[in-house]
């Protein structure tokens, strides 16, 4: 059976962003529990708006393949700092089904990690710049 690598980069972009997009969406009714959150953390409730980069501008980014590599570091960065403000009072924690409470925001973290060290494959939008 024949490889065909860039088909499985553009699967796995099209599972990884596209499912992190639903969270994305849901947030463009109200952003209230992420400012308090964030207001708890002594940090400025603007920085809630990161969200929308993080969880809508960059998968999107990431799905069509256009400056994957700078799109998915944003995405990376974006997952650890909702592990580090939301979730570390789970990262320990085991969840009745066996595996970690975090599994799902490590899974989106660390897939998106993939693109930076990959690039997009050749299907994509953009495939020539450094950042693609």
């Amino acid at each position: 059976m024949k490889k065909d690598i860039d088909f499985g980069l553009l699967l796995l972009r099209i599972v990884i962003a596209g499912l992190m997009l639903f969270h994305g969406i849901a947030k463009l009714n109200s952003l209230t529990g992420i400012e308090n959150m964030l207001a708890e953390a002594g940090l400025p409730s603007v920085m809630a708006y990161g969200v929308y980069i993080t969880e809508l501008i960059a998968p999107i980014l990431i799905i069509i393949g256009y400056r994957i590599r700078l799109a998915s570091l944003v995405f990376f960065l974006g997952m650890i700092a909702a592990l580090i403000l939301a979730h570390s009072d789970h990262i320990f924690t085991i969840s009745k089904t066996g595996g970690l409470e975090i599994e799902l925001l490590l899974l989106y973290a660390f897939g998106g990690l993939v693109f930076f060290f990959t690039g997009s494959g050749s299907y994509a939008v953009s495939t020539s710049n450094k950042w693609d």
